[in-house]
């Protein structure tokens, strides 16, 4: 039974981590979400372990984490009044519909920039010719510009922070669209939710840019063989509503960037309707050696860090597996800090020996084979 219980605290842990990084970055929401999943899982160990003598150490801390995911939920709120008329001007029904779709719109937008990102030069430059130079300068576009963009490739690599960025490079709406907000127990809701969204951001996209951004979207736009009825009405409302976006003469700066860690999942029929293609590739040694210099900036380190050495030993991490590698290696640190009972003291610079302690433990998410599923698919079907 404490392996179970190890296994829950080691994924705790891990929430705890990505809600810390993600709330240092200014994205309060992903960071509740976090602080809330790990909540969740100590509750869980609660139920499962109701004898453990750390009971009460377990309800408080979850306690901790569900009141910090509610402040950050409450700092981060924004009245979507403020858009008055275009909302008022697709009310559906009796539902309220400020409230339906403060689900899907980021209010306040994460502090994350292109420059931020390291690397996936040709990605942001795709980006940059797609959405951010026709929103600047639309009459150098007589022939139009691409509506949909699908970023694709191995979890942990920059896709969902090149979306984020998007919203910090332009002056618009950013909503956000994934099956765990879209599908709803309730039989044809879903689809009433994909039309509330594409009506509103065609009611304000004419004035100001419309990004839509469908996460995990093999989830909504895959085809399976075994499927309710529902699945497949919301995924014929999505194409109508995707095709409806490429009509002739229309002017809306609306844009559909849909990000997916299985391609070979989509549904053939949707593939046609994003244009561009892109392959996020996991980070190349140069890229990964910028990775750590960049986390680095935050920490104090010591002078036998060798970053070259770090960036040769990490073929294969993604950059979400670097960053976590730094964080690490600071919390052992840390972790040391507390049980020497100096906690009023500052931790020591971070040394190469606590980086060849965490990479001994710690090995790449990404393997060579799905490396070559990801080139393959993208040899097909990839569009710059």
């Amino acid at each position: 039974m404490s392996g179970g219980r190890e296994y829950l605290e080691a994924l705790a842990k891990k929430y705890v981590n990505e809600a810390m990084i993600n709330e240092k970055v200014g994205n309060k929401i992903d960071a509740a979400k976090n602080y809330r999943k790990a909540a969740e899982i100590l509750m869980t160990i609660l139920n499962n372990y109701r004898n453990d003598p750390m009971i009460n150490i377990y309800r408080s801390v979850a306690e901790g984490y569900i009141k910090k995911a509610k402040e950050l939920e409450e700092e981060s709120k924004i009245s979507i009044s403020v858009l008055g008329g275009d909302i008022k001007a697709i009310q559906n029904d009796n539902e309220n519909i400020e409230e339906a779709l403060q689900d899907f719109i980021v209010i306040e937008k994460p502090s994350i920039r292109f420059e931020d990102i390291i690397g996936l030069e040709e990605a942001k430059q795709a980006i940059l010719d797609s959405i951010v130079y026709p929103v600047k300068r639309p009459d150098l576009f007589p022939l139009g510009w691409p509506r949909g963009i699908l970023l694709f490739g191995p979890p942990g690599c920059g896709k969902t922070m090149l979306a984020a960025a998007i919203a910090n490079e332009i002056d618009g709406i950013f909503m956000q669209v994934d099956a765990a907000n879209i599908m709803s127990k309730w039989l044809g809701e879903a689809e009433k939710k994909i039309a509330m969204i594409f009506n509103y951001a065609r009611g304000v996209g004419s004035s100001k840019p419309v990004i839509i951004f469908i996460d995990e979207a093999d989830a909504l736009l895959g085809g399976y063989e075994n499927e309710i009825g529902g699945e497949a009405r919301v995924r014929n409302q999505l194409l109508k509503e995707l095709d409806g976006l490429s009509e002739k003469g229309r002017k809306h700066f609306i844009y559909v960037i849909a990000a997916t860690n299985k391609p070979w999942k989509l549904d053939l029929g949707f593939l046609r309707r994003f244009q561009k293609r892109i392959y996020i590739s996991s980070p190349n040694k140069e890229a990964r050696k910028s990775l750590f210099e960049y986390y680095l900036k935050f920490i104090k380190i010591t002078d036998d860090v060798n970053i070259d050495f770090l960036a040769e030993k990490t073929e294969g991490y993604s950059a979400s597996d670097i960053r976590d590698i730094v964080l690490e290696a600071y919390l052992r640190t840390v972790r040391e800090l507390f049980k020497s009972n100096a906690i009023s003291n500052n931790p020591r610079p971070v040394t190469m020996n606590d980086f060849i302690e965490v990479l001994n433990r710690r090995k790449p998410s990404i393997s060579n084979s799905m490396i070559k599923r990801y080139e393959e698919w993208a040899k097909n079907f990839g569009s710059i």
